[in-house]
């Protein structure tokens, strides 16, 4: 079993990766491998609802950046944790564009596997931000693991962050939990029992 750890903040070994690596703490403990994956500080194209990818076989139609190469790691891991540092009560400009584009061309590929979201903050703005990055866990249809309270930790720096004991504490549950997770889905798919798969979708249109 393997977990890719998103970084989604413009800073590779900020608070986020702060969150983010207690959590690779826990699920380590519990023998789930665990990978980086930072989006980087350069400009990500935001969605433009084209809907190209779905006639490029899930590939968006602003190729060549770090959500191409995210897109290719889908099927190789089991689980995610997508973190992201909160701009103004929201995720990060760049991590929403990579989320909106990774979600709405590949998202087929993500549904039935574990997401789960981290966030970090100085102050204020995290249950905001926090709401945002879950429901792209909700709309595909992946199951979300939980800890002990809202995953987040506050600090204006790495140092400040793991100064947080009980925001470290939620990221570690998190992990844990995530692993435990995981692990049932494994012994359900040894059972014969798999994801459910959806029924065809309908679109209720309210202007007609």
């Amino acid at each position: 079993m393997k977990v890719l750890l998103v970084n989604g903040s413009p800073h590779e070994h900020g608070c986020t990766y702060t969150a983010i690596c207690e959590v690779e703490k826990a699920l380590r403990e519990d023998g789930v491998l665990t990978e980086h994956f930072w989006i980087g500080a350069r400009p990500i194209a935001g969605c433009i609802g084209c809907g190209g990818c779905r006639r490029n076989g899930g590939r968006c139609v602003f190729g060549g950046d770090r959500v191409d190469e995210f897109v290719d790691m889908i099927d190789g891991c089991d689980g995610f944790v997508f973190g992201s540092p909160v701009h103004y009560a929201s995720m990060s400009g760049g991590m929403t564009s990579f989320m909106d584009r990774v979600f709405y061309s590949a998202g087929a590929k993500l549904r039935g596997k574990p997401g789960a979201g981290v966030v970090s903050a100085r102050r204020g703005g995290t249950t905001a931000a926090l709401d945002q990055l879950n429901k792209y866990f909700y709309i595909t249809g992946m199951p979300i693991p939980t800890s002990q309270y809202w995953p987040m930790v506050h600090g204006n720096t790495p140092d400040e962050a793991a100064q947080d004991l009980e925001g470290l504490q939620i990221m570690r549950l998190l992990g844990h939990n995530m692993a435990w997770l995981l692990k049932c889905i494994e012994l359900g798919r040894a059972a014969n029992v798999t994801c459910p798969e959806p029924e065809p979708r309908v679109n209720t249109n309210f202007v007609r």
